[in-house]
């Protein structure tokens, strides 16, 4: 398929143009010059029609293989080609765990079958994710990087061997900063008895105190360390110390952390996720560092779950919401609408940043969006086999109206 936009915003070294822009079998090719056109080919005008390097979203659960009910590789990815990314990254909580070369290409065999964009693995840092012993983290070559996402690496000198093994490599430590021994219940704090807070008991503590004990290990090892779903205060404040002692450091967090806090929580299985919302001053720390840098990217953490799974309340439902298909009108509606973040700086948080990040090769690939349509969302949408979402029926502003990749016109909207 061949199409041309013409008077469109296009992002064009680090800022937005007006021209037009051709797109098919292979090309991508934009002109400022007002007389430009290509003669045969559809066209698409409109003041409101942005075209945007194509996403990529570091944090995206695909649930294949194992998990198959929830959502698949297909399904996934289609979800991702239709809101404009370019790669997703898989994480490996999957049966068979991706811990070994054999176990990974369980995984690759099906993304080379049915992915409709690039998907990454992430291969994982310990055995069977359980923290007990190492990964063949070597012979996963075509891993991303390495991450035990869903659990936290407890064992100190354990993440430690992980972060050298990692330098050795040449590859990213993506850390899931969990502390198991302050979840639930109540815990002892500079001797005083603190209660818990957060749905199911994932205090701020349980988030930042491991963060603070990898980055001590991180300027040991020199390893690549980022960090995952970043949601409080303290963890921003760390990390933005962390870059000052020159750390080789990077974080993302998630849409519903810089829209949403624990003060919109009902009780529905859609805004069960983890980490939990967080309150408003955890929410300001985090635009705060969407603004001065520390916070790199922007990442969904797209987590589908079958409805059934979804459908036992605040306290009872599984973890996880669904993201791909609302990050950019979420985010655009909440954020750059409302003059919080500039347009260029969204750029940067879900495109350039994440591929800088994790060293994807660079390609003539783009998000065309409509930013003049306006909709409620509504899962039932969707192409995620997930439905389960905190912004069901929210007024946004940007529909994806076309994905091309590497020139190739690989989504329309009609």
């Amino acid at each position: 398929m061949r199409i041309q936009f013409r008077n469109a915003h296009i992002f064009d070294s680090g800022t937005f143009r007006k021209g037009h822009a051709f797109f098919g079998d292979g090309i991508a090719f934009f002109s400022f010059d007002p007389r430009f056109s290509q003669e045969g080919v559809p066209e698409i005008t409109g003041e409101n029609i942005v075209i945007l390097p194509a996403f990529v979203d570091v944090h995206t659960h695909l649930r294949e293989p194992g998990f198959s009910y929830k959502e698949t590789i297909q399904t996934g990815s289609e979800a991702a080609l239709s809101s404009g990314y370019r790669a997703c990254f898989s994480m490996p909580n999957l049966k068979p765990v991706p811990d070994s070369a054999e176990n990974l290409k369980v995984e690759t065999d099906l993304i080379d079958r049915f992915a409709a964009i690039p998907v990454y693995p992430y291969g994982a840092i310990t055995r069977d994710e359980e923290g007990k012993e190492l990964s063949d983290m070597a012979g996963m070559e075509r891993a991303i990087a390495f991450s035990d996402d869903g659990h936290g690496v407890q064992n100190e000198n354990l993440m430690l061997e992980a972060m050298k093994k990692a330098r050795e490599l040449g590859k990213i430590i993506a850390a899931h900063c969990e502390d198991n021994s302050l979840l639930r219940g109540g815990y002892i704090h500079d001797g005083v008895y603190a209660k818990q807070h957060g749905h199911r008991g994932i205090c701020s503590e349980s988030e930042w105190r491991p963060i603070a004990r990898d980055i001590e290990l991180a300027k040991k090892t020199g390893c690549a360390y980022h960090v995952c779903h970043v949601s409080t205060k303290e963890s921003v404040a760390l990390i933005r110390q962390a870059k000052k002692d020159g750390v080789d450091i990077t974080c993302e967090t998630a849409p519903h952390y810089l829209v949403l806090t624990e003060a919109d929580l009902q009780e529905d299985g859609r805004f069960k996720m983890n980490p939990p919302l967080r309150g408003e001053a955890d929410r300001n720390a985090l635009i705060e560092g969407l603004i001065d840098g520390t916070i790199d990217m922007i990442a969904t953490d797209h987590a589908p779950h079958s409805p059934e799974e979804k459908a036992k309340g605040l306290e009872k439902s599984a973890m996880g919401v669904v993201g791909l298909e609302t990050a950019f009108p979420i985010l655009y509606t909440e954020l750059v609408k409302k003059g919080i973040i500039s347009p260029e700086r969204l750029v940067e948080l879900m495109s350039l940043a994440p591929a800088k990040r994790f060293s994807l090769p660079e390609e003539k690939s783009y998000a065309v969006y409509d930013l003049g349509k306006e909709y409620k969302i509504n899962p039932n949408r969707f192409h995620t086999k997930g439905r389960a979402t905190p912004f069901e029926g929210k007024s946004v502003f940007g529909k994806c109206i076309t994905t091309v990749l590497a020139g190739d016109v690989r989504y329309f909207a009609g």
